[in-house]
């Protein structure tokens, strides 16, 4: 009974999401809310249902490879209308385009992975958060680090929605340098520079046996 209701509950996120996703401008509908990680600073927006006395559940977004946290703004409304607050924030050095660290050649997955972590735990100990309603969804790259971090932190997380979840990174990149003496110091994708970090700590990374590891409800989207 709870597997089939955690199931329908996803399926209409699902339907929800992608009726907003097409409607929704990209204007936020929420605050500025800084989270620090050591001495990484995240910047992002936070968007809340009205608050009606009791804790209400989260949706974390991460957004993919060279975006920002400005992605999110489509699942505000939806997600409120579910009774979920929703974060949506720039991972430092993620993008050219991100409000503080742009930096892209010091991009890491396992930098953003941490970060998000950092963002869970954040929220976990909010008033007004459900610590048991903690949901993330990552689009693209940020689907990769999601699936990462819930495999690493599943129990904090309860449930995982993957969008387009980029698991082809290592592989690809594995592809174009087979040992990691091939990786060279500097490497552009779509003109976005990245440094030798970035593809030395993926080169062994196996994405779908680290998913596995996540237990609890996934929704998949492609298209």
């Amino acid at each position: 009974m709870m597997k089939r209701k955690a199931t329908n509950l996803l399926r209409m996120l699902c339907t929800v999401l992608l009726c907003h996703l097409m409607a929704s401008p990209l204007m936020a509908n929420g605050d500025e809310y800084v989270i620090k990680n050591g001495e990484r600073t995240l910047y992002g927006v936070l968007s809340k249902p009205h608050y009606q006395g009791k804790r209400q559940g989260i949706v974390i977004l991460a957004h993919g490879f060279a975006g920002t946290h400005h992605f999110g703004y489509r699942y505000f409304d939806a997600l409120n209308a579910l009774g979920y607050q929703a974060y949506t924030f720039d991972f430092p050095y993620g993008s050219p385009f991100s409000t503080l660290e742009k930096n892209t050649m010091n991009m890491s997955v396992l930098d953003q992975q941490a970060d998000l972590e950092a963002v869970v735990e954040h929220f976990r100990k909010q008033e007004q958060v459900d610590p048991k309603k903690i949901v993330v969804l990552g689009e693209s790259q940020g689907g990769l680090v999601a699936a990462l971090t819930a495999a690493s932190i599943g129990k904090k997380i309860s449930k995982l929605v993957l969008v387009y979840p980029a698991f082809c990174i290592p592989y690809h990149w594995r592809a174009k340098y087979p040992n990691l003496s091939d990786i060279q110091d500097t490497t552009r994708l779509w003109r976005v520079p990245m440094g030798r970090r970035y593809f030395e700590e993926i080169h062994s990374m196996d994405a779908f046996e680290s998913a596995k590891k996540y237990k609890k409800p996934v929704l998949i989207v492609h298209g």
